[in-house]
């Protein structure tokens, strides 16, 4: 199961980074774009995500390596980008539904970023004790 968050981890991390690297630019064309795309206000909360999906992409990337490697900070990494990443799309659903739009164009790649990180962020947490830091040993007597 890892193996494949993994793999759509790095889908997903990069496709933060060009998600707004496009948008930045100006390339999403109208006709794909969300509705009020032009509105200002539409926009500033569009941009708001990039304060909650950049670092999802910064530590689930850097996490990706450290695993790589087989450090032990890897799995506590991976925890902390999945939770951002599914904090993202329900932050993005919430806001559709409280407006009432209903487009699949915006709600599948929420629904997406909602959704795949749960089986691995139960997994993780479920065999965070493997992870977690050991308090000292006290000695005897002590």
């Amino acid at each position: 199961m890892l193996r494949v968050t993994k793999a759509l981890m790095l889908v997903t991390d990069l496709g933060f980074v060009v998600y707004f690297t496009v948008t930045g630019i100006g390339l999403i064309p109208p006709e794909w774009a969300f509705a009020d795309y032009a509105d200002p206000l539409m926009a500033d909360w569009n941009w708001s995500f990039l304060w909650i999906d950049l670092p999802a992409s910064v530590t689930g990337l850097t996490s990706l390596c450290l695993l790589r490697r087989g450090s032990p900070s890897g799995p506590p990494l991976m925890l902390v980008s999945l939770v951002l990443t599914t904090a993202s799309g329900l932050m993005a659903i919430a806001f559709w539904t409280l407006r009432g739009d209903f487009s699949l164009a915006w709600w599948i790649p929420n629904l997406y970023l909602m959704l795949f990180p749960l089986p691995a962020i139960i997994r993780l947490t479920a065999h965070a004790r493997e992870w977690a830091p050991r308090p000292p040993a006290v000695a005897d007597g002590d």
